[in-house]
């Protein structure tokens, strides 16, 4: 019987057992089914970016430590059944058939969304059979072959002689190198591109358009740290930036000017100027790592009458002067 095919291997079962989660509260909070989560930790659900940034944030983990590495426990877990369920694929012949309906489907060309259109079935169902994970039964075999304008036996004929000829191994070795490999984006193995593989592209994808929380209130400052284990997305417009980074503002030191459920992205490549917002730091910016908490404020940034820059805040007014100063670049509400 065909096998749901690994797609996402990932250590977001480990990540929520070691924080004493059920599997339940993860779905609850998730806003997702317990059987969508279970397919997620199982690693046959693909996952979008929204739904990635939302389980770290769940879970307080980083979004590197969702992906598998070769040392994790789970990679051996997941190579081990990934072969398991690729032979029994093969055995049954459904990935044979699988490859060789995607091959007359390319030379017809047709997308797989018109050729599962014309053959009577679901996006889903029919992107299923190419890749060799469900069974055809009997009473859709004439539909489909219909479809490629063969008759039952002449597409089986058909896909028979593409295998003898060779012209399948290509697409179906491409389902025999992700046996080969782990999905750690930076942790290449020998004569395998990442860069093809789901797990590599979501994370790549998915961490452009995110930006790291380095400030949340604390007391009468911000505490700031310079850590990737929160992460929001970013404003289109900050997509790919470099050195972009997010801070919950202070409310109760500006005066209300920001509200609480704002969050407001500085740039570390900018230095502030005067009559710039900006976020200051009492400690300087290169000097610090994800284990040094500093303390900061959202200042508005003046000079003196001798042209000294410091920080200006309100509730109560108090003059600033930090290491570090970074020009505020956008305020946007939660």
């Amino acid at each position: 019987m065909a096998q749901e095919e690994i797609i996402f291997p990932n250590n977001i079962r480990n990540i929520r057992l070691a924080n004493g989660m059920k599997m339940t509260e993860l779905a609850r909070q998730a806003n997702l089914s317990l059987s969508a989560v279970s397919k997620i930790e199982k690693g046959v659900r693909r996952l979008n970016q929204k739904q990635l940034l939302n389980i770290c944030n769940i879970l307080g983990c980083k979004l590197s430590d969702i992906f598998i590495k070769e040392s994790d426990a789970v990679a051996g877990q997941w190579q081990n059944e990934i072969k398991r369920r690729l032979n029994d694929n093969e055995d049954s012949g459904l990935k044979i058939f699988g490859s060789g309906l995607r091959k007359i489907r390319q030379q017809s060309g047709k997308t797989i969304a018109q050729a599962a259109q014309d053959a009577g079935m679901t996006l889903s169902v029919y992107h299923k059979i190419e890749v060799g994970q469900r069974e055809i039964y009997e009473n859709e075999i004439e539909p489909l072959a219909k479809s490629f304008s063969y008759t039952a036996e002449t597409l089986f004929d058909k896909i028979a002689s593409l295998y003898k000829s060779g012209e399948l191994n290509k697409q179906i070795n491409k389902v025999k190198e992700r046996v080969k490999s782990v999905l750690v984006p930076g942790n290449p193995l020998s004569g395998i591109d990442h860069s093809s593989l789901y797990g590599a592209k979501l994370y790549d994808s998915a961490r452009k358009k995110l930006v790291p929380v380095f400030g949340v209130p604390s007391g009468k400052s911000i505490a700031f740290k310079k850590s990737d284990k929160t992460m929001i997305v970013a404003p289109m417009s900050l997509e790919g930036h470099q050195g972009i980074y997010a801070v919950k503002p202070n409310s109760k030191r500006l005066a209300g000017y920001i509200p609480e459920n704002a969050y407001v992205f500085a740039d570390s490549e900018t230095p502030a100027s005067v009559g710039d917002l900006a976020v200051c730091i009492d400690v300087d910016f290169a000097a610090l790592d994800s284990n040094t908490v500093a303390n900061a404020q959202i200042v508005s940034v003046r000079s003196d009458s001798r042209g000294k820059i410091y920080g200006q805040i309100s509730a109560p007014e108090e003059k600033i002067v930090g290491k570090t100063m970074h020009r505020v670049v956008m305020i946007v509400m939660e």
